[in-house]
C-alpha cells in the first residue's frame, strides 16, 4: 500500500473528518474521495468515478464487468451492508479485485423497520397523518384500521434477520409461520411450505438475498394465494416481489396494503406503487441507524485497509479471489 492511494466512498452517510469511520484509512495513508450515491447511477459513470482508485467503500453501485475492465487499479470493493447483488461476483474475482461485506451489523436495524412498516401499514398512520395536516379529522368506519396483536405472520426467509423479525411479532402474540430453503427451527416459530405459508397469512414479510432463485419469488401466482386482508412487507430486495402484479393485487382489492424500503428500481421514479395511498414507502433505510451504519462503516474501512495491506478481512463475499491474489 502506497501513501496517497485514493480510495472512493459512495456511501452518502460516510463522514470523512469522522474519525470512527475514517480513522483506518486516515491512518493507512490513504485519500478518501467521497461520491455519495443518492440516485441512480450507471457503470459507466461509476467507472468513471473509480478510475484512479484502488479500492472502494460503496452503496448500491452497478459493478459489473466493465467496471472492473475499466479500472484496473482498483483491488477492493468494501460493500456497506450483506447484499451483493449489484455486483458481479465472478468479474470482480477474475480481476483480482476482492468484494467485502459488514454482516450482522445491521440485522437489529433490519428487524425494527419491518416491525415499523408493518405497523404503519396495518395502523394506517401515513394516510391519517396526512389528513389530519389537511385539517381533517377522519374516524368513520371507512378510516379505521387493524391490528397486530394476534394476527398470523408468515416470515419469508429465517435466516438472521428473519429471527429477529420473529421474535419481535412473537411479542405482539402472534402465530409466527415460516419458510426457509434450508431447515431451521426456532423455538414458536411454525416451520411451513410456501404456499402454506401464503395461505395462512395475515402479514407476510420478506427476508432473502437476491439471487436467481429468489428473483420474484412473489409473484401474480403467489400473490392470490394470500388473503385479500393481508399485508405484505418488504425489505429485502424489490427484485423478489413482482411490482407490477403487487400494484394489480393492491388497487383491485386483493390485498390490503404493503410496507416497502426497497424497489427493483432505485430510486422508483414513476412507479404506480408511489400513488397508492394503502403503500408505505421508505428509501432502502431498512438496515441504515445512527449504530448500524457508524459499525458497518468501520468494518468496511478495516476490510480496505487490510486488503492493501495483503490481508485477509473479515467477510470475503467472492473467497476465490483471495487464491489468485
Amino acid at each position: 500500500m502506497s501513501a496517497g492511494e485514493t480510495v472512493v466512498v459512495t456511501f452518502p452517510a460516510f463522514v470523512a473528518d469522522d474519525r470512527a469511520h475514517a480513522g483506518a484509512l486516515d491512518d493507512a495513508g490513504l485519500s478518501v474521495r467521497l461520491a455519495p450515491k443518492v440516485g441512480a447511477r450507471t457503470s459507466a459513470e461509476l467507472a468513471e468515478l473509480i478510475a484512479d482508485a484502488v479500492g472502494a467503500i460503496v452503496s448500491t453501485d452497478p459493478f459489473d464487468r466493465s467496471v472492473f475492465l475499466a479500472c484496473p487499479r482498483l483491488r477492493v470493493v468494501a460493500r456497506v451492508g450483506v447484499g451483493v447483488d449489484s455486483i458481479d461476483l465472478d468479474a470482480a474475482t477474475e480481476a483480482g479485485v476482492v468484494v467485502t461485506t459488514t454482516p450482522g451489523a445491521n440485522i437489529e436495524s433490519v428487524a425494527d423497520h419491518t416491525l415499523a412498516l408493518a405497523l404503519a401499514a396495518l395502523r394506517r398512520v401515513v394516510e391519517s397523518d396526512a389528513s389530519v395536516r389537511r385539517g381533517q379529522w377522519r374516524r368513520s368506519p371507512s378510516d379505521l384500521s387493524w391490528e397486530l396483536h394476534r394476527a398470523t405472520v408468515g416470515i419469508v426467509g429465517l435466516g438472521a434477520i428473519g429471527r429477529s423479525v420473529a421474535r419481535r411479532f412473537r411479542g405482539f402474540d402472534c402465530t409466527v409461520l415460516a419458510y426457509d430453503v434450508e431447515p431451521r427451527i426456532l423455538d414458536g416459530v411454525e416451520a411451513v411450505s410456501l404456499q402454506e405459508l401464503l395461505r395462512r397469512s395475515d402479514l407476510l414479510t420478506i427476508h432473502v438475498p437476491l439471487d436467481d432463485s429468489t428473483q420474484v419469488l412473489i409473484g401474480a401466482r403467489e400473490l392470490a394465494l394470500l388473503r385479500s386482508s393481508a399485508v405484505l412487507v418488504n425489505t429485502s430486495r424489490g427484485g423478489v416481489v413482482d411490482e407490477a402484479a403487487l400494484h394489480a393485487a393492491l388497487t383491485e382489492g386483493r390485498l390490503r396494503a404493503a410496507g416497502l424500503d426497497v424497489f427493483a428500481e432505485e430510486p422508483p421514479v414513476g412507479s404506480p406503487l408511489l400513488d397508492l395511498p394503502n403503500v408505505v414507502v421508505t428509501p432502502h433505510i431498512a438496515g441504515l441507524s445512527v449504530g448500524a451504519v457508524a459499525t458497518m462503516l468501520t468494518l468496511a474501512a478495516q476490510s480496505v485497509v487490510a486488503v492493501l495491506d495483503g490481508g485477509v478481512p473479515l467477510s470475503v463475499a467472492n473467497p476465490d479471489v483471495l487464491a489468485v491474489r
